[in-house]
């Protein structure tokens, strides 16, 4: 049995298309073949049928070669084109090859007939194989590889072109994004492997059963992006309902158990004065999220107007900020030093601070992207990279026998509620002090009051298992939270830091003066030593005195300085 090879055979003498089966079959093909020899016959034979080589007669009565070349071309498929001739010379040969034609043979020697259909058929199906890889890579170029849907590169260039056409013409869009409610509970209980088939799965049910799926996208993860053409605000909360419904009758089975899913969807209008594509995208997160907030599986309307998502979308932008700073390396450590009051011979101690650079080199304050960093569980992140570069900083501090720059002696790092609750953050700063060296007596870790209480349990363990290292912890913002002093027998701490807010009126209220005294003295009496915050001036200072308070700090005391400042007279590393 030979190689199975599909001839489209334009001739017109059916004894000249036998001595040319016969000769292909010789040459170890099985053919399967048409004879044509008319214009419509040929036209239809290449629209009704899949061929692998075409081998023309150059001169039929009715019809000839080159008017079938150009049939051949025109048909779209890259198909080789072989023309045979009894009679037509060199010059006519020329012509035929300048117009397309894969080779040109005699009738009367067909010595190269076999080695041309061998030649023309691989260089066809490295032809295929190229034109295949080419449309591989130019799908995988605007598509998701694991969904096939839109990827976001794509979707967002379309949401832009849906921005424009509003601009241009006035129109209306709707820009729906929804993520997967819970599906982190899939992905850590069934693995990964699980959550990839979830979203393979629904795609095809969700490409089966709506329509506009030519704009839908997997944005990342479990967020999906659905671009809604002339379409506006109002009329899209129909289709965000039936799109819910649809996803919540979509179950999902692995390893004998059902999974039943929803979604939080976000609609945003695009629309004349519509902004910028970031800002519409930004729009339909937040827009999302409120969804998520307000109970899951829903949709939510993004309006300018929502002052719920407005802050929202607010949180959402500095949360990318964030993000991007710490990518980027635009956090910047500060320092201010905290100075003994009580012992002039107590060692030298500084809090580290934090601030940032934004996208266009401002510094921000604490409080201008903490909260949002607070909210959306990016202190984790902040704080490792805070005791990261502290150490160090402190490790370059004693490669260069500077150790006696005197507030680097024992620096104080803020450690957020977040971090508290991260069973492997004990065994990152443990890793580090041992990467650069770091005695555990030099560092302070501060936690705040609030957050101590809401984690009692965590943060007592947390605590003892790292002081028995020799790491030193000092309790922040006592005071804040009407404090009770029973859970301090718990939480064996080395500084009290009183509450600044007690602290900065201490000179003229007298209420707060007896504050501040009696939490120095029942710091005292468990044998911790005690800092004032909010230290702004001398006055206070002298009260400060008078009461007994072992440490102060403050704008009165140390602005916050940058740590460059300190290190300026190291060498450049």
């Amino acid at each position: 049995m030979g190689i199975p090879i599909r001839i489209l055979l334009i001739e017109d003498s059916a004894d000249d298309a036998t001595l040319l089966l016969r000769e292909i079959k010789r040459g170890g093909f099985d053919p399967q073949s048409l004879r044509v020899d008319t214009f419509e016959d040929t036209e239809s034979a290449l629209q009704a049928q899949d061929w692998d080589i075409i081998i023309s007669d150059y001169s039929m009565p009715n019809f000839n070669g080159m008017e079938a070349l150009q049939l051949a071309k025109e048909s779209g498929k890259d198909l080789p084109f072989i023309l045979i001739s009894g009679t037509i010379g060199e010059e006519y040969a020329v012509r035929a090859m300048k117009a397309g034609a894969s080779d040109y043979l005699m009738k009367d020697n067909l010595t190269r007939l076999i080695p041309a259909i061998e030649r023309e058929l691989k260089e066809a199906k490295n032809r295929n194989a190229h034109k295949r890889a080419e449309e591989t890579i130019q799908h995988l170029t605007y598509h998701d590889a694991l969904t096939g849907l839109l990827n976001r590169r794509e979707f967002e260039r379309r949401v832009a072109s849906a921005l424009e056409n509003a601009r241009i013409k006035q129109t209306e869009h709707v820009l729906c994004y929804f993520d997967l409610d819970q599906f982190k509970v899939i992905n850590d209980t069934c693995s990964h492997v699980a959550g990839d088939e979830l979203l393979k799965q629904l795609t095809a049910h969700l490409l089966k059963n709506i329509q506009l799926t030519n704009n839908l996208a997997r944005l990342g993860g479990d967020e999906f992006g659905l671009l809604i053409k002339d379409c506006s605000l109002e009329d899209s909360k129909e289709f965000a309902a039936k799109l819910g419904d649809l996803i919540s009758q979509f179950r999902f089975s692995w390893d004998n158990e059902i999974f039943e899913t929803t979604a939080s969807i976000g609609l945003v209008n695009i629309c004349k004065t519509s902004e910028s594509l970031s800002s519409v995208l930004s729009a339909a997160d937040a827009a999302c999220y409120m969804a998520k907030d307000a109970g899951r599986n829903r949709f939510y309307l993004y309006k300018d107007s929502d002052i719920a998502l407005s802050q929202r979308h607010n949180e959402m932008q500095m949360v990318s900020r964030v993000t991007r700073a710490l990518k980027e390396d635009r956090l910047k450590l500060y320092c201010q030093s905290i100075m003994p009051l009580k012992n002039p011979d107590a060692p030298p101690h500084c809090e580290i601070l934090l601030r940032m650079l934004d996208d266009q080199g401002n510094i921000l304050a604490p409080g201008q992207f903490m909260p949002a960093a607070e909210k959306y569980s990016l202190m984790p992140a902040i704080d490792r990279w805070v005791i990261k570069s502290v150490f160090a900083i402190k490790a370059r501090i004693m490669q260069e026998k500077n150790s006696d720059i005197g507030i680097y002696n024992l620096c104080s790092i803020n450690l957020s509620g977040a971090s508290l609750g991260d069973d492997t953050l004990q065994e990152y700063i443990c890793n580090k002090a041992r990467q650069y060296q770091i005695d555990p007596q030099s560092i302070c870790f501060e936690i705040t009051e609030t957050a101590a209480i809401a984690n009692l349990l965590v943060a007592a363990t947390f605590i003892k298992e790292l002081r028995s290292l020799g790491y030193r912890f000092a309790l922040d913002d006592f005071g804040s939270g009407l404090s009770s002093f029973a859970y301090l027998k718990n939480l064996p701490v080395d500084y009290l830091k009183i509450d600044g807010s007690f602290v900065k009126d201490i000179a003229n209220d007298p209420i707060d003066y007896t504050m501040v005294k009696a939490i120095n003295q029942i710091g005292h009496a468990m044998g911790l030593e005690t800092i004032a915050e909010f230290v702004e001036d001398d006055a206070i200072v002298a009260k400060l005195h008078e009461i007994g308070v072992d440490f102060a700090q403050g704008y009165g005391i140390d602005k916050p300085q940058p740590i460059e400042n300190i290190l300026s007279g190291l060498p450049e590393k």
